[in-house]
C-alpha cells in the first residue's frame, strides 16, 4: 500500500522545504510516549524524565493521541512559506476556525483520512468507536464535544508549557542535524527540478510522474498550486515518514534526517559485551525493554533480594546499557536500545522474544 504523489504538472516554488518546531516538538512527544520505537530520541528521553515534573509529563500521557501514529493535522505546518517559530505555528492552530479544528481533531483520534468531499465527521457519533479505541481516546472525545474551545486552549498551553520545560533547548541542538538537510535538498530543487526535492523521501517514478511513499493505507494526491508540499526534516522522527494530504491544507512530508553515528570505541564495546555474559544481566534487560522498572519490582519479578539486582544494574549502566529516570523518590531503568542495537541486530532480536 501506498501514498501517490503526482508531480507531473508541479512547480519547484510550489515546494517548500522547512523545519518546523511544532512537528518536532510533536515527533519528540511521540518518541516520549513510545520510547522503545525510537532508540535515537532515549537520551532526550531520559533527560525529560530526570527533569520535568510529574504533572507535565502525566498530561503529555493524555495528550499522546493527537501526536500518536495518526498525528493531528494542525501540529504540522497548516501553509507553505516561510519558516514560522513555535509561537507562530501555535497562534495559526489558535486562528483555526473552532468547526474546522474539531473536526481535524476527530480525524486523529479515530485515525482516518478524510477524501476530497467528504463531510466532516460527527464528533458525538465517533464517541462509541473512540472507546472501542482505548478510554484515553474517549476522553479526549468526551472533552472535545463539551467545550471544543477550552480542549484547544488546554492543548495550545501543554504545548507552549512543555517546549518551555524541555524543548525549546532540544530545538536549538535539532537545528544542527536538520538545516543541513534543508539547504542539500533546497539546492537539489533548483538543479534538478521537483524531483530532487524527494531524493531519498519518496520512490520518483516516470509515466506519469509521481512519487510514491511506502504507506499503511492507499491514496493518491496531486501537488498543484492549490496544495502545495511542505518537506519537514525531523531529528526525533527516526523511521517514522508522516504525509498529510487533507483537502484545503498543504500537502506535508515529515521525513527523518539520520544523524552521523559515531563508531564505539573497541574497549567500550569490551565492556558492553563483558556485562551480557552474565545470564541474569540478559534476563533484567529482557525484561526492561518492554517496561521501564524499579529495583524492588525487578527483585520480585525475577526472584532475587534489591541489593542482588542493584549489582547487576550498576554494571549494566557503567557499561552504557541502561539509563535511568526518577519519578518522586522512586528510580526506573529502561534499556538503551540503540547500544544494544549497535552491537547486532540478532542480540536485540533475541532480547525481544
Amino acid at each position: 500500500m501506498a501514498v501517490t504523489l503526482h508531480i507531473d504538472a508541479a512547480r519547484p516554488e510550489w515546494i517548500t522545504v522547512r523545519p518546523s518546531p511544532l512537528a518536532e516538538l510533536c515527533a519528540a512527544l511521540h518518541a516520549l510516549d513510545e520510547p522503545g520505537h525510537h532508540p535515537a530520541s532515549q537520551s532526550w528521553v531520559s533527560a525529560v524524565h530526570s527533569g520535568v515534573t510529574g504533572d507535565l509529563l502525566t498530561r503529555a500521557t493524555v495528550w499522546a493521541p493527537l501526536w500518536g501514529a495518526f498525528r493531528a493535522r494542525y501540529l504540522l505546518p497548516l501553509t507553505a512559506g516561510a519558516e514560522r517559530s513555535l509561537g507562530a505555528e501555535l497562534d495559526g492552530i489558535a486562528r483555526l476556525p473552532v468547526d474546522a479544528f474539531t473536526a481535524l481533531t476527530v480525524q486523529a483520534l479515530i485515525g482516518k483520512n478524510p477524501t476530497s468531499g467528504e463531510p466532516p465527521p460527527d464528533p458525538a457519533g465517533v464517541l462509541p468507536r473512540l472507546r472501542l479505541i482505548s478510554l484515553g481516546r474517549y476522553d479526549l472525545g468526551l472533552r472535545l464535544i463539551e467545550d471544543p474551545a477550552r480542549f484547544r486552549g488546554e492543548l495550545l498551553d501543554f504545548l507552549a508549557a512543555f517546549a518551555a520545560a524541555a524543548f525549546d533547548e532540544e530545538w536549538r541542538r535539532v537545528r544542527a542535524a536538520v538545516d543541513p538537510d534543508v539547504q542539500t535538498r533546497l539546492r537539489q530543487l533548483r538543479l534538478r527540478g521537483v524531483t530532487g526535492a524527494f531524493d531519498g523521501i519518496g520512490a520518483v517514478a516516470d509515466d506519469p510522474p509521481r512519487v510514491v511513499f511506502d504507506k499503511l493505507y492507499h491514496a493518491t494526491v496531486r501537488l498543484d498550486a492549490r496544495m502545495p508540499c511542505v518537506l519537514v526534516p525531523s531529528a526525533h522522527g527516526d523511521s517514522h515518514l508522516v504525509v498529510k494530504h487533507v483537502p484545503g491544507y498543504a500537502i506535508v512530508v515529515q521525513y527523518p534526517v539520520v544523524p552521523a553515528v559515531e563508531a564505539v570505541p573497541v574497549e567500550e564495546m569490551r565492556r558492553r559485551l563483558a556485562a551480557l555474559q552474565d545470564p541474569t544481566r540478559l534476563l533484567i534487560c529482557r525484561d526492561i525493554l518492554r517496561h521501564p522498572a524499579a529495583t524492588a519490582e525487578l527483585a520480585a519479578r525475577l526472584g532475587m533480594t534489591s541489593p542482588q539486582i542493584s549489582r547487576h544494574l550498576r554494571q549494566l549502566r557503567e557499561a552504557g546499557l541502561v539509563s535511568t529516570h526518577r519519578h518522586g523518590a522512586v528510580v526506573y531503568y529502561r534499556l538503551n536500545v540503540d547500544a544494544i542495537r549497535r552491537l547486532g541486530p540478532d542480540l536485540l532480536s533475541g532480547l525481544r522474544h
